[in-house]
């Protein structure tokens, strides 16, 4: 039997919800992880995931309270959030999916020249200097300087950059399937009535 009735639209609602309460809180403890045994310490890095915790908390929050209450407007505004972070993460996705290895090596570069902070984090955890070469004259956070045995990091971030890139692109691509499910399960919950509540409530 399929599930169509208010009370599994709004526990399938609520069970989505718990899930991106879940992914959320996962994003801010890697995040702690990461700085707590020294694998990070770009703030920028920490601030991007930990913002990107707290965001889908707090959507995740909105929907577990609307579907519970079944609040209509809460309902709504949660919807449209959801809606536009699917567009987002769905054209995201394909394009980490759709880069080539030029284009996977110039975004490459670019970051690398715009993170001064996790280029050393890089350095430190690959053990290499530099992107494409290293000039003595700079700082290196990696023990192979000691001996200059250092290789640059652009061959071993490419190595791996593809398969990463797929990776980010794959699970994002589920999730964006998750959003548009919970669109539409939010869109049949609001006009769905609870046959043991007052009718009128409804209205």
């Amino acid at each position: 039997m399929v599930c169509g009735g208010f009370t599994c639209s709004k526990n399938c609602l609520c069970a989505l919800n718990l899930l991106y309460t879940l992914v959320s809180l996962l994003l801010i403890g890697i995040a702690a992880w990461g700085i707590g045994f020294g694998l990070i310490s770009s703030f920028r890095v920490v601030g991007v995931a930990v913002a990107v915790g707290i965001f889908l908390f707090l959507i995740a929050l909105v929907g577990l309270v609307g579907a519970v209450k079944h609040h209509q407007v809460l309902l709504f505004f949660y919807m449209i959030i959801l809606l536009l972070v699917f567009i987002v993460q769905f054209s995201v996705s394909c394009a980490c999916l759709a880069l080539n290895k030029d284009q996977q090596s110039q975004l490459l570069e670019v970051g690398w020249n715009n993170t001064k902070s996790a280029r050393k984090d890089i350095e430190r955890n690959l053990n290499c200097c530099g992107f494409r070469d290293f000039n003595s004259s700079e700082t290196c956070s990696a023990a192979c300087v000691k001996d200059n045995s250092c290789s640059p990091c652009a061959s071993i971030i490419e190595e791996y950059s593809g398969m990463v890139l797929r990776f980010v692109g794959g699970i994002g691509l589920f999730f964006s399937f998750t959003e548009i499910l919970g669109v539409w399960l939010t869109y049949r919950y609001r006009n769905q009535k609870d046959s043991r509540a007052n009718p009128s409530a409804f209205l």
